[in-house]
């Protein structure tokens, strides 16, 4: 339902920020050379919102049973109505970076105190439970680091919506493993249209004159859902759903790519002696692209090391603790790094 929402929208979105002239231009720093338009994403949220309240009929037709919803799913209900509000309106008329910071600092706040946050990390590096009081803003952060991550890797075609939709069947995987049906529609609904939006952002759909961007709208709202889920499943909660000593690592492991390249930036920005926050090309996709690779390939690229990532430590976890997995994660990560870089030397050697 979702996917046929999203085919059906997209176009009439892609025609009205053409009439209104709403693009996202090209500049120094981005891939593309001609004027997009940007607002693909919000799509995500209503589409994915009509599949859900849809399935969730069905089942109480042919069930007879009542649904309840819990506090936290509401506060996370007005969460993602504000990031998705404050990314619409960027894409509109634009807001502050800082501005959006305080947005999500905000909407990520409501979910601890609606008693929705990491409690548990699972041994790594030997700790196992954790009182609110640490769980609380690690949890703000985790939410405001993962939104921004994927934000921040939307930098080519079909490359924040493919790991999202990577990332989305591996959650969609580990709530129905806990038979939790109302996530579970949730995330079916939202890989439903940005499945739909990937065919639109990479082919442009027919005789490709509907090429389109996400946008913040959809970028904040798929990466505040992601964080979202992290979180959800990653609580250790017994009346929700029974232990499982592999939480932690599955959630982690389903945004490794997006995450680390943010970290990576990060810290090779400091060691320039740059604000973390200024914008370049410092990207994984930008360093496959100066690699001599086309975006395209870039784009299966990263999504094959994101599949990497996943095999890797679901093989690991069956012999060496979580703390030895993520070790073995961050020298990966900079080993192919490292192979990239001697590519880009080779690629500049060409060019003369």
């Amino acid at each position: 339902m979702s996917f046929v929402c999203g085919i059906i929208t997209i176009p009439q979105i892609t025609s009205f920020c053409k009439k209104k002239e709403l693009y996202d231009m090209p500049n120094l720093r981005k891939v593309h050379t001609t004027n997009i338009p940007r607002m693909g994403g919000t799509c995500f949220m209503p589409c994915m919102i009509v599949a859900a309240l849809l399935s969730v009929a069905v089942y109480r037709f042919k069930n007879d049973e009542t649904l309840t919803i819990s506090l936290w799913s509401f506060m996370f209900l007005v969460s993602i109505i504000l990031v998705y509000t404050i990314g619409l309106i960027d894409d509109i008329v634009g807001v502050s970076p800082r501005i959006k910071f305080v947005v999500q600092i905000l909407a990520a706040s409501l979910m601890p105190f609606s008693g929705l946050y990491i409690n548990n990390l699972y041994g790594f590096m030997g700790i196992e439970a954790i009182p609110f009081y640490v769980g609380a803003p690690l949890t703000v952060f985790v939410i405001v680091f993962i939104d921004n991550a994927i934000n921040l890797i939307d930098g080519i075609d079909g490359l924040a919506g493919g790991l999202a939709v990577l990332a989305l069947v591996g959650f969609l995987y580990c709530f129905q493993r806990e038979g939790m049906f109302v996530y579970s529609v949730l995330i079916a609904g939202l890989i439903g249209v940005v499945v739909s939006f990937l065919y639109y952002n990479i082919y442009g759909g027919k005789k490709h004159k509907y090429k389109i961007f996400m946008g913040d709208s959809g970028s904040l709202t798929l990466g505040f859902m992601l964080a979202f889920l992290l979180v959800k499943f990653v609580m250790n909660n017994p009346n929700v759903m029974p232990f499982r000593s592999d939480s932690l690592l599955l959630s982690y492991t389903l945004l490794i790519v997006p995450c680390f390249d943010v970290v990576r930036v990060i810290i090779s920005r400091l060691c320039d002696g740059q604000p973390i926050f200024k914008a370049d090309k410092r990207h994984l996709h930008h360093k496959l692209l100066r690699s001599g690779l086309s975006q395209h390939c870039a784009l299966i690229t990263i999504l094959g090391l994101q599949i990497v990532f996943v095999v890797l430590n679901v093989v690991l976890y069956r012999f060496i603790p979580i703390t030895y997995i993520v070790v073995v994660d961050v020298l990966a990560f900079v080993l192919f790094n490292i192979v990239i870089n001697s590519f880009i030397k080779r690629a500049k050697a060409v060019r003369g």
